[in-house]
């Protein structure tokens, strides 16, 4: 499979920069709270400001985190108009400031508490929802569709069934635009070859068709010592990126491009210095991955020891370091990502 980025190579000459267009952050607070949070008190879009820091840093996209059951209070049921005009209104203010957007469905593979495949949620119900949404994005050539945000408690087998299914239902809405396939254990590099029941992530991924061969597989990475990015050092950050690369190895055999949807570190210097190498191995290997969003900024973070919102007016140190690796020369029309 040489995928949609060769065929556009071949075709138009322009995708030299293609497979490093994607670079910025997720902007997190849509996906906090419960299901019958309030907006405004336990959840929230990004701001204005956000926004405008985001487009001002040279980020070229931004990853939108939001929740399945907001958006859709009942499974096969329509969706809520009021947080619906949310997203499309968030979606169209980032779009509008020349940032490509991944919509996250942040949901862990599952509904409500029920996981995708016990009973409750099945893989039609995934693809009614992506049949729902789709319609109202498929024009916009900046935005990218994330599948599901970090499945776990679930095996690959029924994950990518469930993803065929999400992305059949992408492809029947009308949309051609560029999708985004994660695997279980948390979508982790350094998971994406653990035995499971039935098979690892990398036996089943490959199962994955798409009509219009344009999708990625998106993988996540923390540093800390065990890659959950809950720890305020970064020890094995060596370790984080040995890992993305043996699932660039296993990539490039398939024929497939890869997104780091999610990978951080707090301002400690290990972790300063691993998001450094990081960022610099993602950007260096861009014929296999076509970019990264760091975790995370977001208006509510306060504290948060990741946090890359700026605190009183002042840069986190981790921008400081992820910035320079954002700027890129090419343009969105160039990346491959159409909404045609």
């Amino acid at each position: 499979m040489l995928g949609c980025f060769a065929v556009l190579f071949a075709l138009t000459g322009v995708c030299a920069h293609a497979a490093s267009c994607l670079r910025g952050v997720n902007i997190a607070g849509a996906e906090f709270g419960g299901p019958e949070a309030k907006y405004g008190e336990g959840y929230i879009y990004p701001s204005d400001s956000t926004l405008d820091w985001a487009a001002a840093r040279s980020m070229t996209a931004i990853r939108l985190p939001f929740r399945w059951e907001r958006l859709q209070p009942e499974l096969f049921g329509e969706f809520d108009p009021a947080e619906l005009a949310r997203l499309q209104v968030t979606v169209q203010a980032a779009t509008s400031r020349g940032l490509m957007v991944v919509l996250d469905l942040h949901n862990y593979a599952e509904y409500g508490g029920d996981r995708i495949g016990n009973g409750v949620v099945g893989a039609d119900a995934f693809g009614d929802f992506w049949r729902r949404l789709t319609p109202y994005f498929a024009a916009n050539d900046r935005v990218v569709l994330g599948l599901m945000n970090e499945p776990a408690d679930i095996t690959a087998k029924t994950w990518f069934a469930a993803a065929q299914a999400g992305l059949n239902a992408i492809r029947e809405a009308g949309s051609d635009q560029l999708v985004l396939v994660p695997g279980t254990i948390w979508t982790g590099a350094s998971h994406w070859f653990d035995p499971q029941e039935g098979g690892s992530n990398a036996e089943h991924a490959v199962t994955i068709r798409d009509p219009k061969d344009n999708f990625a597989f998106e993988v996540h990475q923390y540093l800390d010592k065990d890659y959950s990015g809950t720890h305020d050092s970064c020890p094995r950050a060596g370790d984080a990126i040995d890992a993305l690369k043996q699932v660039a190895t296993w990539m490039r055999k398939h024929g497939y491009r890869g997104f780091v949807g999610e990978f951080g570190g707090t301002g400690s210097p290990d972790c300063l210095q691993g998001l450094e190498d990081m960022a610099r191995y993602l950007n260096g290997d861009s014929e296999t991955w076509i970019g990264w969003t760091a975790w995370a900024a977001g208006d509510w973070w306060g504290n948060y020891p990741l946090s890359l919102q700026p605190a009183d007016g002042q840069e986190r140190p981790q921008m400081e370091v992820l910035a320079p690796f954002m700027d890129v020369d090419s343009v969105p029309a160039q990346c491959g990502v159409t909404g045609r």
